[in-house]
This record gives structure tokens, sequence and C-alpha cells, in this order.
């Protein structure tokens, strides 16, 4: 089992920046790939970002392309989202996941999900 816990949601206006951050535990965290879903109220859950187990290959869904970056750190367990130049488009929950195969996380069928984070831009 892995579990994931987002945190660094908030409250920010158009042009800000957050940064969001996906804790793992429990199995090996470097062996897994690491991805970032969104779901804004009334849509269906989408793509972000997603990063491979040694962070060398990263995803992005072409809406945040140049201004969020995806980031890991397996010595800390941790996995980043950096979001600038934020959009009130961009509310949603934020999740993260994680799978063996960078497929799946992209996919959205991964085997673990955290709670999710709130992120609201203000216009």
């Amino acid at each position: 089992q892995v579990q994931l816990v987002e945190s660094g949601g908030g409250l920010v206006q158009a042009g800000g920046s957050l940064r969001l951050s996906c804790a793992a535990s429990g199995r090996t965290f470097s062996n897994y790939a690491i991805g970032w879903f969104r779901q804004a109220p009334g849509k269906e859950r989408e793509f972000v970002a997603a990063i491979s187990w040694s962070g060398s290959t990263t995803y992005y869904t072409d809406s945040v392309k140049g201004r969020f970056t995806i980031s890991r750190d397996n010595a800390e367990n941790t996995v980043y989202l950096q979001m600038n130049s934020l959009k009130p488009e961009d509310t949603a929950v934020y999740y993260c996941n994680a799978d063996s195969l960078i497929s799946r996380v992209v996919a959205g069928t991964a085997d673990y999900w955290g709670q999710g984070t709130q992120v609201t831009v203000s216009s």
C-alpha cells in the first residue's frame, strides 16, 4: 500500500503562484510514477501532470504547459507541483496519484490516490 497526502492548496489571486506537495508513505516511493489530476465543480476529473519514478520524464496537459512544473524528491518521498501564472480556470480540487506504470498514472487508473487539496484562484 501507498498512502498519499496532498497539501499546499489555498486561495490565490489570478497571476499568483502556489506549490502543491504530495507526500507518500508505505512502499518504496521511488518505484512509483506520480501524477496530478484536478476536478472542478460540475466537471470530470482531468489529468494535469505526471512524472516518472526517476524524474527523467514528465507529462503535462496542454493548458498548463509553461505555467506548471512537476518535480520529485525521492529522498523526501514527495512530489511537487509548482503552479505559476494561475488563472481562475485552474480552480479545482487537486489530487495526486501513484502507480508503478506511468501509463496508468496518466490515464487516471492508478492504484493509489490522495484525498485532494483545494485550489481557488480569484479573478
